[in-house]
Formats: C-alpha cells, sequence, structure tokens
C-alpha cells in the first residue's frame, strides 16, 4: 500500500487503496497484510491481467444517514471513516424471481444490525466476515485468499474485492442520488448476488470454479460449446441486476409508509470484473470506464494513447437514449420535462427510483415530490449496458469513475493525465493525482483556490461540483517500480 503526502492541506483526499504486485517477481507477488480475508505473504499467480489497482474519493455532498455498508480493507479505506451508520434492517426476498430467491435465500439471512451504539462492534464484524470470506464450495467469485476494500463520500459508494487465488479483480462503484439507500444497498449484497448468479448458471453447464480458470482464455473460440464463457459472466451480471432490484424496490414497498422518501432514492451503477484476459463491464447511468490503449481501433499497435469508453452514458443528453424514451411513451406529451424524465431526472437508467417505475410507489409522494400524470411507467430503466473486452499487451489502464470526475475531465484529458502523472512518478497514486486535477479545476472555475474549495463543508461544496470516486486499474505487463509494489 503506498502513500504521498498531497499539495492541499484537506483530510478528504490524503486516503486512497491500493493493490500492489511486482510482474518481476516471477509468478508469485505480494499480498498487504491487515486485509479483509486475505493475509499475508506469497500467492501463486493464475491468470491475473492487473498488475497494480489505486483508489481516492472525495466528497461533496452531505445527506442523511440512513443505513449500513459492508466495509473492508485491501490496503487502507478509501475515506478515512465510513459515515453510514450501522443500521439496515433486512427483509425476505422479493417474490418475483422464485429460482433465485430459493437459492439466494442465504443472503438475506444476517442478523439484523443493532441501532445501539454498544452492539455496532459485532455487527461489523459479522458484515466484514460475510463480504471478507466466501465459502469455499465451488464457484467462480468463491475463493480462499480474498482482500476486499470499501468506502463511502458523500452518496457515493465503492467496494474493490480481489483473488489473487483465482485471478480475479472486482470493482463497484455506486454513485447514489436523492439519498443513499440505494447505493449502500448495492454495496452491502451487490457482491454476493453477483457471485451466486455465476454459480447458478455455471452450475447448469456444469463449470465448477477449476473449469472456469481453465477454460476462461479458450471458450470462446471452442466451436462445439453451446455457450461461450462470455455470455455466462454478462447473463450472470444481467440477472443479479435484475434480483438486486427487485429485492430492493420489494424492501421499499414494505418500507414506505414510514419513510416514503425511499421512493426516489436510486443509484448509478459501474461495474467491473476483471479475469484472465477478460473485462467485464455493466453499467446503468452515467458513470464511466475508460480504456487507455495503444491499439489503434484495428489490432494494430501505435505509439499514441488512446481513451475507449467501454460502458454507455445513459442520460438525456445522449441522443439514442432520448430518442429511445420518447418511442416508449408515444402518449405521454411530458416524458422529458425541463431537460430531465418526467422533470426529476436526468439519468434514463438507474438502480431504484421506483416512484419513476411503479404507480404504487409515485402515490406514496405528496405534494411537489409527486409525479403527475404517470402515464406509462417505467419511465426509468434498469436494463443495464454490458461489455467484454479482451485485455492485450496494448492496452495499459482502466480508469473507472463516477460521474463527478467526467464532468471535469473528457475521456482523453483523463487518460493523458494518468499517463503523464505515472510517467514521471511511477511510484505515485495517479487516483489522488487525478482528484487533485479536478479540484484544481473545480477551484478556477469558482474563482477560488484549491484550499479555499476544500475548507467549504460538504454539501454547501456540491454546488463546485459532485461527489468524486475514481479507482485506476494498470494492466498486464505494465508493472509499477519494485518501490511501488512496497505494501506496508
Amino acid at each position: 500500500m503506498f502513500e504521498e503526502t498531497i499539495s492541499h492541506p484537506c483530510e478528504e483526499i490524503k486516503v486512497s487503496f491500493g493493490y500492489q504486485c511486482n510482474r518481476e517477481l516471477s509468478d508469485s507477488c505480494d499480498i498487504p497484510n491487515g486485509g479483509g480475508g486475505g493475509g499475508g505473504g506469497k500467492l501463486r499467480r493464475t491468470s491475473s491481467s492487473f498488475s497494480c489497482l489505486s483508489g481516492a474519493a472525495l466528497s461533496a455532498n452531505a445527506t442523511l444517514a440512513n443505513t449500513n455498508m459492508c466495509h473492508g480493507f485491501i490496503g487502507a479505506e478509501i475515506l478515512p471513516n465510513l459515515d453510514s451508520p450501522k443500521s439496515f434492517r433486512r427483509i425476505p426476498s422479493s417474490p418475483t424471481l422464485s429460482k433465485l430467491d430459493q437459492l439466494s435465500s442465504s443472503l438475506h439471512s444476517y442478523p439484523s444490525c443493532p441501532s445501539t451504539p454498544s452492539d455496532l462492534t459485532e455487527c461489523d464484524s459479522y458484515l466484514i466476515t460475510s463480504m471478507s470470506a466466501p465459502s469455499r464450495s465451488e464457484g467462480f467469485l468463491n475463493a480462499v485468499e480474498v482482500e476486499v476494500a470499501g468506502g463511502a463520500a458523500g452518496e457515493d459508494r465503492v467496494q474493490a474485492v480481489c483473488s489473487e487465488e483465482n485471478g480475479w479483480l472486482f470493482c463497484g462503484i455506486y454513485d447514489g442520488f436523492n439519498g443513499r439507500d440505494a447505493a449502500d444497498y448495492l454495496a452491502g449484497t451487490f457482491y454476493d448476488t453477483i457471485g451466486l448468479n455465476l454459480n447458478i448458471l455455471g452450475s447448469e453447464l456444469k463449470l465448477d470454479s477449476v473449469e472456469v480458470s481453465e477454460c476462461l482464455d479458450h471458450m470462446e473460440n471452442s466451436a462445439d460449446k453451446n455457450f461461450s464463457l462470455t455470455h455466462i459472466v454478462l447473463d450472470s451480471l444481467r440477472r443479479a441486476l435484475c434480483q438486486a432490484e427487485n429485492d430492493f424496490l420489494h424492501m421499499v414497498e414494505q418500507e414506505m409508509e414510514d419513510r416514503p422518501d425511499l421512493v426516489s432514492i436510486g443509484s448509478c451503477v459501474l461495474i467491473v470484473l476483471l479475469h484472465g484476459k477478460n473485462l467485464y463491464t455493466l453499467n446503468l447511468g452515467d458513470s464511466r470506464a475508460v480504456l487507455a490503449t495503444y491499439d489503434d481501433g484495428n489490432g494494430k499497435v501505435t505509439n499514441n494513447l488512446r481513451a475507449v469508453q467501454l460502458t454507455e452514458s445513459h442520460t438525456l443528453d445522449n441522443e439514442i437514449e432520448r430518442t429511445r424514451l420518447l418511442i416508449e411513451h408515444p402518449d405521454d406529451p411530458e416524458t422529458i420535462v425541463s431537460g430531465k424524465v418526467k422533470g426529476k431526472l436526468k439519468v434514463t437508467r438507474a438502480f431504484g427510483v421506483g416512484y419513476l417505475k411503479k404507480k404504487k410507489l409515485n402515490d406514496a409522494l405528496i405534494g411537489i415530490l409527486r409525479v403527475r400524470n404517470l402515464l406509462s411507467p417505467p419511465y426509468v430503466s434498469n436494463e443495464p449496458y454490458l461489455s467484454v473486452q479482451r485485455i492485450s499487451y496494448s492496452d495499459n489502464f482502466v480508469i473507472v469513475g463516477s460521474d463527478g470526475l467526467f464532468d471535469f475531465f473528457s475521456n482523453e484529458e483523463a487518460v493523458e493525465l494518468v499517463d503523464s502523472y505515472m510517467e514521471e512518478n511511477p511510484s505515485g497514486d495517479p487516483s489522488k493525482f487525478l482528484l487533485e486535477k479536478l479540484v484544481e479545476r473545480a477551484a478556477n472555475s469558482a474563482g477560488f483556490s484549491a484550499e479555499e474549495l476544500l475548507s467549504i463543508p460538504a454539501g454547501y461544496r456540491r454546488n463546485y461540483h459532485d461527489d468524486v470516486t475514481v479507482i485506476v486499474i494498470i494492466l498486464g505487463q505494465h508493472k509499477r517500480t519494485t518501490k511501488a509494489s512496497t505494501c506496508l
């Protein structure tokens, strides 16, 4: 784990998390001590295609504290203190996906977290154990040696889970809006739900964890296979998202009499799963994954680094999304009002936000919060954009970020900043550097110094920049120096 002192005296961007592996150490690598479930020592590499992970987060929103997020470590927290309270009342799963519900009952059997401060330690310990020590049963995401990190920045939630043993890396950014319950729910459950769905489809096709590891690099080219592994993974991600939303909205229906605000709370979703040479992405909303590659787009390696967006932007600024929404609601002239979906939301696809999906949930609201003339819901889709990218030697790194980053930087600018920084600072932290540059740009736009901007409390600072969460995954043989690979 590496840290560096930044130029701005603000604790909020002084902490990051990192996973480092020196590819020059043959096929073994150092794992930080004190991780969520990994422990120290060296593990044999399998088919992993990444050599380093760094991340940082900056809060701008101040929101009501209402739910819990599971919390672990890779090297250190993303933020020094997790600001969510330690309470999350789990309820029985929704009845809509019967087969998945039967198999996922264990996901909803955690003990209810107590709300009194004196009981928090035991509850936190249980949640951390459940996240960081997966079972040893066969399955795609199951592993004995696992490192987990989680953190919060305003309404953003982020997690990273790594198994060097099985050669996979999972990163999730959940950018909440109108509150953080949906983002907290995803951070606390979605990784397990994805693992469950991967295991279900894998077992249906008689693929256990060993076969998955062995077949990953070959299965796509096997003509005698009815299903390719990439399709298995992508379909599992889609199913998992559907399951998670059904469960969340079912919970909202149970709670909305006491908390009607839940019906308006939602989250953008961005998942990156790297296994072997395959980089899978799932997104809803406007968070992005951007690949930096020397491939010219025709399979030829050039000297120019190119930015390739691996996700889609689901906003009304995207003409394709705007057109789709209007086509789906031909009899509603107020589908788009003042540049927002039903005058409420700029994103066209999101997790949660039930009042734009179900009339029953909209009816729970009163006054100006309620959507008038909800003629043909749902107006916000939960159908994700899915992609898979085959990682090659010409691919350098991936920037994974919430929309707060791309409010200030284009894909090309972000890639150029990370590339130039790593050239000059091979042992530095590119994620923190991106946040430093973002603060400088936001401050310049507002006519402040960076120090003045960072002195503005969260909540008020939302007028100048959004919550920002950034992960930089350095791929393949693009290794860091030996110094950068030294863990505390």
